[in-house]
């Protein structure tokens, strides 16, 4: 495919997932009531766009309709906006909505890209600005214009998916399997638990900052930029450099994470290794990338789960440079047992 068609592509994923993350988040936080069972609507919705990734991905693997799926899960999420009266049904449409949409652009990006990391590290940045952008508008009210925003964002990025007659269709070459050759489980097993552990760490670092005026923001653009970044440097400089050397500097910064800039730095330096560790989980599938997607979703899904169910204090920052020393170590060994 020409160089250009691949951006043109790729800049239309990187906008619909800022469009539907921006759109999940504030439904969930600006039109569904609160208290009562809003605590387990949060769960199944994060249940369905994360763990529900991986079934979703093997259809997709299946039978190779990834614009289809892309285009299903914007005007699923858009119509979760009719349900607002019904909260469960909302939550659970807007989630399976999100995953369909992450299933369906993110195997078209691991595909098309020809094995480069960058764009897949591209492709999962907006998704942050997305959820902080969505948050504060909820914060700042849910009138009945505003909320006519999020809809028409998801059914102008579910238009543009069906309407891409250029978008790239997956070559029909790679046979489906789920079969790991010999000696790759234990990298397969490394890196899902680096993500497992990235997710828990990300969601449970002692950062009193970050509700503070203007730092929200840069939290948000630190999560998108570390991610960016370490897809990129993955290609200039290899797996190993562009995701252990940041790892081994945020495991010296965040025993001070609890101040604004160590702690952004620490943040972006954490989240350079989630291309990384979603290549090689594609390199370790060849047969079914649209799994090995939706594999360390569920893996994120399992480090969300600890905050969730605990009512207990942040992590100590301390705890939380011990988790990234252990993540250096796994993804280390892991990365070098790839084929």
């Amino acid at each position: 495919m020409e160089k250009g068609k691949q951006g043109g592509c790729l800049a239309l994923c990187c906008a619909a997932h800022f469009a539907v993350d921006f759109a999940c988040a504030f439904l969930l936080l600006g039109l569904l009531p609160e208290g009562g069972n809003r605590p387990l609507w949060f769960l199944l919705y994060n249940f369905c766009a994360f763990a529900l990734q991986m079934p979703l991905g093997l259809l997709a693997d299946r039978y190779r309709r990834c614009p289809a799926l892309a285009s299903a899960g914007c005007l699923l999420a858009a119509a979760a906006y009719l349900l607002p009266a019904f909260p469960l049904s909302a939550a659970l449409a807007a989630g399976l909505g999100n995953a369909l949409f992450h299933v369906g652009a993110g195997l078209a990006v691991l595909t098309e890209e020809n094995g480069r990391c960058g764009p897949l590290g591209a492709f999962v940045s907006p998704g942050a600005i997305g959820l902080y952008a969505g948050s504060l508008l909820a914060g700042a009210g849910s009138g009945q214009g505003l909320s006519l925003l999020p809809p028409l964002a998801l059914l102008a990025a579910a238009a543009g998916f069906l309407r891409l007659k250029t978008f790239p269709s997956l070559p029909g070459q790679v046979l489906f399997s789920l079969e790991l050759r010999p000696g790759e489980l234990f990298p397969a097993v490394c890196i899902f638990l680096v993500v497992c552990l990235r997710s828990w760490l990300s969601l449970s670092l002692p950062l009193p900052w970050k509700g503070e005026a203007g730092w929200g923001l840069a939290f948000a653009c630190a999560l998108a930029l570390g991610k960016t970044l370490g897809g990129y440097a993955a290609d200039r400089f290899g797996l190993l450099r562009a995701a252990l050397l940041p790892l081994g500097f945020s495991a010296l910064l965040l025993p001070v994470c609890g101040l604004p800039v160590p702690g952004l730095l620490a943040v972006l330096l954490l989240n350079m290794s989630m291309p990384v560790t979603l290549w090689a989980a594609a390199r370790l599938f060849p047969g079914a990338k649209g799994f090995s997607f939706g594999l360390l979703t569920f893996a994120l899904f399992i480090g969300f789960l600890p905050g969730y169910l605990s009512a207990g204090p942040a992590l100590p920052a301390a705890g939380a440079a011990v988790g990234a020393a252990v993540s250096l170590l796994l993804l280390g060994a892991g990365l070098r047992r790839l084929p």
